[in-house]
């Protein structure tokens, strides 16, 4: 497996008391996998992805990310583990926007210390993957949202992460560029990468082979049963 949190809560503080967002979260997420976690606001599903991305730590519990304990690791470690591991596509995209499509994509390789020559032609590669070898120099003002969010998926797969993590990927697009973002994710899955996708569409979500449910901070799947009892049943 590449994912496995046990037992897992996340508490943060608000004044001298302390508010739970996750309450015993136990997952698993197998190598090749392809998962959407849906949930209303508030549920915890962004704080759920920050975790899994390690862009935050639980309070309680083990998360052990392709057999790393994630708990253990220091700042810079985690740093290094979001740039080498983890591939992150956001709703509203982050482009740099006085940087054109090719050197946006090239940007996580500048940071991995990949020489020049070789992470341009990487770049390259990866917007020719989303249909975009015909946009590389072009500014992201000069791009369509659904153009934008292909060079932010380029942008995550350039480092051939082990975990692609998306958050409401399709969530500012129109229905047919949607779909485009989708069609891309179905190609990736296929190929062997992990996905798991943070999304409040059900049409959406039905494009992924599984689909888990988070309520009040509590993890279910398709079935509405909490994940971490039918894992402890298996």
């Amino acid at each position: 497996m590449i994912v496995q949190l046990e037992h897992v809560y996340k508490n943060y503080s608000r004044g001298k008391n302390s508010v739970p967002v996750l309450k015993d979260i136990s997952m698993q997420v197998d190598k090749g996998d392809y998962l959407a976690i849906m949930g209303p606001s508030g549920s915890g599903k962004t704080t759920l992805m920050n975790l899994i991305g390690c862009l935050d730590v639980p309070s309680e519990g083990k998360y052990m990310l392709d057999g790393r304990d994630i708990g253990a690791m220091s700042d810079n470690e985690l740093a290094d583990i979001r740039n080498k591991y983890i591939g992150f596509v956001f709703q509203s995209f982050h482009l740099l926007p006085k940087m054109t499509a090719l050197d946006n994509v090239a940007l996580p390789l500048l940071y991995a210390g990949v020489p020049q020559k070789e992470r341009r032609a990487r770049a390259a590669e990866a917007l020719k993957s989303v249909g975009l070898e015909e946009r590389m120099n072009f500014l992201p003002n000069q791009l369509s949202g659904g153009q934008c969010q292909r060079v932010a998926i380029a942008r995550a797969i350039v480092t051939e992460p082990a975990l692609l993590l998306a958050d409401e990927p399709t969530g500012a697009l129109d229905t047919a560029s949607g779909n485009q973002i989708m069609d891309i994710f179905r190609s990736l899955s296929d190929k062997g990468m992990t996905i798991i996708m943070i999304t409040h569409e059900p049409s959406v979500a039905a494009r992924a082979d599984k689909t888990w449910h988070i309520l009040d901070g509590c993890l279910v799947d398709g079935r509405g049963e909490e994940v971490q009892h039918e894992q402890g049943e298996e």
